[in-house]
């Protein structure tokens, strides 16, 4: 008897340790995003329950979190506008103020809160260009511009600038609408279509300017500003040195002086 316990405790002991060499992943994944949502709690907890309430129920300072989703967060973290110091409406973009893993373990937590848009997966080398160009002058360039600089609208908000824009945080704000933003599906613009927005985006950053220099890229007024001013200028020294240059009329004999 004491032989056969011996030989069903090997057994079961056996029988685990395959099943943990045949899922390691699975079980090392469990405790990782355990101890990510620790971290993410922790994080969230010190910076962002003051305004967006302990489980993400909003209140004065600081809107509804729960539902949100991870790509909201994701954009609103990594494009630095979130946490800030002093409420304000459109807060600007900067540097992020946390690390990449920290805000992967907020966007983690924070998407603990309810069901929202996951972070979307794009690939602006799929996207077609042309498409692009079309899907953006249709819904985006009224206020961020044509060439994607940004505009303060008639409201007194302000539509930022996508120049450092990378393509998830593109996509990340097509799908949630931050700000005055309007939130964009699947229904009206679908994946591949928001490859070829990503694409043109990518295009608007760095273009290449075929006729010289960009001048900002504001259109006429800067143009006609460097016209106006070297264009005179040049104008006013041409005229002053041919001045200089022409006879001086000659004083007549016994003219005074």
């Amino acid at each position: 008897m004491r032989r056969r316990g011996r030989l069903l405790v090997l057994a079961v002991l056996a029988g685990g340790l395959a099943v943990q060499l045949a899922h390691p992943a699975a079980s090392s994944g469990q405790s990782g995003g355990s101890t990510q949502l620790d971290r993410g709690r922790i994080l969230y907890q010190a910076n962002c329950a003051s305004c967006h309430g302990q489980q993400g129920e909003g209140g004065n300072s600081g809107p509804r979190l729960a539902g949100a989703g991870a790509a909201a967060a994701d954009y609103w973290l990594s494009t630095g506008r979130m946490p800030i110091a002093v409420e304000r409406r459109d807060p600007p973009r900067k540097q992020p103020a946390f690390s990449r893993p920290d805000i992967d373990a907020l966007v983690a937590y924070v998407a603990s809160f309810g069901a929202g848009p996951g972070i979307p997966v794009v690939d602006p080398q799929a996207g077609d260009v042309v498409e692009g160009n079309r899907l953006y002058q249709a819904n985006c360039a009224a206020c961020h511009s044509a060439t994607g600089a940004g505009y303060t609208l008639q409201s007194g908000r302000a539509a930022p600038s996508i120049k450092q824009a990378t393509p998830t945080q593109v996509a990340e704000a097509v799908r949630t609408g931050p700000g005055t933003m309007p939130q964009f599906g699947a229904d009206l613009i679908s994946g591949p279509q928001l490859d070829s927005v990503t694409r043109y985006v990518q295009a608007l950053q760095a273009p290449v300017d075929r006729g010289g220099a960009s001048l900002g890229r504001v259109g006429p007024t800067t143009e006609a500003l460097v016209g106006w001013v070297i264009g005179l200028g040049v104008l006013v020294l041409v005229a002053r040195g041919l001045g200089e240059r022409a006879p001086r009329p000659r004083k007549r004999k016994g003219q005074d002086g």
